[in-house]
């Protein structure tokens, strides 16, 4: 059991790194707009790509493997696209209200964007994200699994542990910070 919830932190920092190299790419190269700092900790990730990838991941790694037949081709991965765009507009969706609700606002804004709701979610990221997580189910957690499996359990449970130690701290700060800044 052990075992499982360090590959699940080590798989959630993970994703919770890309999605922060992601923002910051969107920032500096899409948009011109210059690097910030894109999340609420100070280390470089964003938490709800971390965890939007984790149920990405444990509610739909089953749907990819279902092959539904439609003529010549197979709908299965249009499926997917669609249930990962629903999770992960859902998982931004809720992640704007609670920040809202506890810093009072959110870090994005889609009003820019045609098909939003109250600039929480628009169809264009919703979009982005669907085609970010069949990336990932397709792609990049076969290849992180492979990954942890070609390591020893005793050096996952070290990183996990250091990670751990540097992500409780981190979001200690964070909390301390914002109690201050009242």
């Amino acid at each position: 059991m052990r075992q499982k919830l360090e590959r699940l932190f080590l798989c959630f920092l993970f994703y919770s790194f890309l999605g922060w190299c992601y923002e910051v790419f969107l920032e500096v190269v899409v948009y011109r707009w210059g690097y910030s700092d894109r999340g609420v900790l100070v280390g470089p990730y964003c938490v709800v790509y971390g965890f939007g990838a984790l149920l990405i991941i444990g509610l739909l790694s089953g749907a990819k493997k279902k092959k539904l037949p439609f003529g010549a081709s197979v709908l299965t991965p249009l499926l997917v696209f669609l249930e990962v765009m629903a999770v992960a507009t859902t998982v931004e969706l809720i992640a704007s209200y609670l920040m809202e609700w506890t810093v009072g606002s959110w870090m994005w804004d889609y009003t820019r964007f045609s098909f939003n709701f109250q600039g929480r979610i628009a169809l264009n990221p919703s979009i982005r994200f669907g085609l970010g997580g069949l990336v990932i189910l397709y792609f990049l957690q076969p290849c992180f699994d492979r990954f942890l499996r070609r390591i020893s359990s005793r050096v996952q449970s070290v990183a996990a542990a250091l990670l751990g130690v540097l992500f409780a701290a981190d979001v200690f700060y964070t909390l301390l910070k914002g109690a201050f800044a009242l």
